[in-house]
C-alpha cells in the first residue's frame, strides 16, 4: 500500500483530472471499490444493513456511491446527511432511487432519527471528514460525532479514507472521533494513520485501487509504503521441487555470551523457520554444549572467547569461515565488554594473511598467527548487525564506511539514540524522517524498531509496519527478529526488501502469539518464534 502525505495525494489527484481523468471518475471508482470490499468481508452479515454518516465533501460523495451500491445489490443502506449537500445533489437522488433511505441532520435536531438509524445497522460508514481536515472540529459536527460514537454499541465501524476527527498529516486526532475497526483509503494511506494517536483509531489498513498507477508519472514516482500481505508475499524467494539446502542459503549468526545465551538460539531458530538453507552459529566455546541439543540443525563455529564473551581473537575464526555464507548476522546477546568490541574492529579491518588454517573446517577454533596481516581487506557477505553490535559498532569512527554497502541495521531507540547521538525523545518526534536521513547519511538500510517499524533505504524510500502492540516488548523479540531478517537476506532477497519483509513477518507473528495467548502480558519471545510458522502458512497459502 503506498504511504502518502495528504499534499501529495492532492498533486496525484490533480494531475488526474488535468489528464482527462475527472473528480466524478475518481469518486465513482473510489465509492463502487468501497462497496467491493464491503461485500467481501462482510457478505455473510444476515441482515446486511448499513448506514453512513455523509459529510458534504468527496468522503461523503464516496459513502454515498457505495451505498448506492451496495442498495442495488440487496443490501439495506440509509444516509445521515451530517452537512448539508444541496437540495439536488446527484449523489443522493442516486441512492434513493436505488432503494436507500435519507435523513438530514438539519431535520433531525434531537437526534432521534439517527438514532434509530444507527440501531437498525449491522455496518456504520465514516464519511464525514476527508483528508483535507485539520483540528479542531466545528461545534455541530462534534456535537454529531459525539452522540453516534456513544451510541455505537455491536456495529462494526469502517472509516472512509480516515476516520473523521483525525489530521490525516500530522495524526493528531479529535476525541469525538469514532474509533474504526477497519479505514479503507483511497490511492493510498495517508502519512498521518500511520502515527499515533491516530493509529489507535484506524483498526485495520485497506486500500482503494483508484486507477492512477499506469498513467500518471506523480503516482509512480511516490515509494514510500506501508507494507502488506501482498508485498511480502511478492518478495519470498521462490521454492522449487527440485531445491537443495544450498538453494535457499546460509546465515551465519555470531552471537551470545554467557549471560544472553537464548539470543543466539532465538535468532538462529528464526532464521531456519523463515526457509534458510542452512544456518551456521559462531557461538563463545561456553555456550556450545548447552546449546547444541536445543538447535539439532545448526552447523557451529566455536570462537576463541574471554570469560564466556567474544574474545578479540575471534575475528580471524570468523573469516576463515566465511566462503559460503550468503548473509552475516552480528550482535544479538553479545554483551558490550571491550574485548568484543575488539573483536568487532578487527573483523571490520581483517586482512588476509595467506596462510592456512585448520579453523576452515570443524568446530574448534585456532588463534590467529602472531605476524601482522597483509593483503587486502575481507569483504564481508550481506551483513545485518543488530542489539549490541550496534552499539560496538558506535565505538568505531566512521564505522558506517567500513562495514558491506547496503548493510541492515536494526536499532531500537535506544540504539538508535547512542549510534546518532540524538536523544529519545527527538527520534522518537518524527521516527520516519530521523531513519530516513540517516539511511541516506551512512549508506544503510536502517530498521527504527518500536510501536509502527520504519524501514528506511539509503535511496530515500521508506516503509512502515502497521502494527503496535505491547504483546512485543518483550526480550528476545528483537533476536527473533534479527534472525528472521538474516534468514531472508541468506536466501538472496534484496537488503530493502528483506528488511520490510521480515519486519511484517515478525509483528504478525507476534500478534498470532498474542490470539493464542488471550491477552499482551504473558507472551514470550518464544511464543512469537512458534508463530513465525503460521505466518507463513497464511503468506504462502
Amino acid at each position: 500500500m503506498k504511504l502518502l502525505a495528504v499534499t501529495q495525494m492532492r498533486a496525484v489527484e490533480q494531475e488526474a483530472n488535468r489528464g482527462g481523468y475527472s473528480y466524478a471518475q475518481m469518486m465513482e471508482k473510489a465509492g463502487t471499490g468501497l462497496a467491493e470490499i464491503l461485500r467481501r468481508r462482510y457478505e455473510s452479515i444476515d441482515r446486511r444493513a448499513v448506514v453512513g454518516l455523509v459529510g458534504s465533501g468527496n468522503n461523503g460523495g464516496d459513502t454515498l456511491v457505495a451505498l448506492e451500491t451496495l442498495a442495488r445489490n440487496g443490501w439495506v443502506t440509509a444516509a445521515y446527511l451530517v452537512k448539508s449537500r444541496g437540495e439536488d445533489d446527484p449523489l443522493v437522488s442516486r441512492l434513493l432511487k436505488a432503494g436507500g433511505s435519507v435523513v438530514s441532520s438539519s431535520d433531525d435536531p434531537d437526534r432521534s432519527q439517527l438514532l434509530v438509524i444507527l440501531d437498525s445497522a449491522d455496518i456504520i460508514l465514516d464519511g464525514v471528514l476527508g483528508t483535507g481536515f485539520q483540528l479542531p472540529l466545528k461545534p455541530e459536527l462534534a456535537e454529531i460525532l459525539s452522540f453516534a460514537k456513544g451510541h455505537i454499541q455491536h456495529q462494526i465501524v469502517v472509516a472512509v479514507d480516515c476516520p473523521s476527527g483525525v489530521d490525516c498529516e500530522s495524526g493528531e486526532t479529535a476525541p469525538e472521533t469514532i474509533p474504526a475497526h477497519v479505514t479503507v483509503c483511497m490511492g493510498a494511506v495517508k502519512k498521518g494513520l500511520v502515527r499515533f494517536p491516530a493509529f489507535e483509531w484506524v483498526g485495520e489498513l485497506e486500500t482503494v485501487d483508484l486507477g492512477f498507477s499506469e498513467n500518471f508519472s506523480a503516482w509512480q514516482q511516490l515509494a514510500d509504503l506501508v507494507v502488506d500481505r501482498d508485498f511480502v508475499s511478492s518478495i519470498l524467494p521462490a521454492r522449487p521441487r527440485t531445491a537443495h539446502k544450498g538453494t535457499f542459503g546460509t546465515a551465519m549468526i555470531a552471537a551470545g555470551s554467557v549471560n544472553y545465551t537464548g539470543a543466539a538460539y532465538l535468532a538462529a531458530k528464526a532464521a531456519y523457520r523463515v526457509g534458510t538453507g542452512l544456518v551456521r552459529l559462531a557461538v563463545p566455546g561456553p555456550l556450545y554444549a548447552p546449546l547444541a541439543g536445543q538447535l539439532p540443525e545448526a552447523t557451529w563455529l566455536i570462537l576463541p572467547h574471554d570469560q564466556g564473551v567474544i574474545s578479540d581473537h575471534a575475528a580471524g575464526v570468523l573469516v576463515e569461515n566465511l566462503e559460503k555464507v550468503s548473509a552475516l548476522l552480528l550482535g544479538p546477546g553479545w554483551g558490550l565488554e571491550d574485548t568484543t568490541a575488539g573483536f568487532l574492529r578487527q573483523l571490520l579491518q581483517y586482512k588476509d594473511k595467506k596462510t592456512e588454517r585448520s579453523a576452515k573446517t570443524g568446530i574448534g577454533f585456532v588463534s590467529p598467527e602472531k605476524e601482522e596481516p597483509h593483503g587486502e581487506t575481507v569483504k564481508l557477505p550481506p551483513l545485518v548487525v543488530d542489539a549490541d553490535g550496534l552499539k560496538l559498532l558506535a565505538r568505531i569512527p566512521d564505522w558506517y564506511s567500513q562495514i558491506p554497502e547496503y548493510s541492515i541495521l536494526t536499532p531500537h531507540p535506544g540504539e538508535m539514540s547512542v549510534l546518532t547521538g540524538l536523544t529519545v525523545k527527538e527520534i522518537q518526534s518524527d521516527r520516519e524522517e530521523t531513519a530516513r536521513r540517516y539511511a541516506k547519511k551512512w549508506g544503510h538500510v536502517v530498521v527504527l524498531k518500536g510501536a509502527l517499524t520504519v524501514v528506511a533505504s539509503p535511496d530515500g524510500t521508506l516503509g512502515v509496519i502497521p502494527v503496535a502492540t505491547s504483546a512485543l516488548a518483550r526480550a528476545g523479540t528483537g533476536d527473533v527478529l534479527a534472525g528472521v531478517v538474516v534468514g531472508l537476506r541468506a536466501q538472496g532477497v534484496p537488503a530493502f526488501e528483506a528488511a520490510l519483509g521480515g519486519c511484517w513477518i515478525h509483528a504478525q507473528a507476534g500478534l498470532v502469539a498474542l490470539a493464542s495467548s488471550g491477552q499482551e502480558i504473558s507472551v514470550m519471545a518464544g511464543d512469537v518464534l512458534e508463530g513465525l510458522s503460521k505466518v507463513l502458512q497464511d503468506l504462502l497459502s
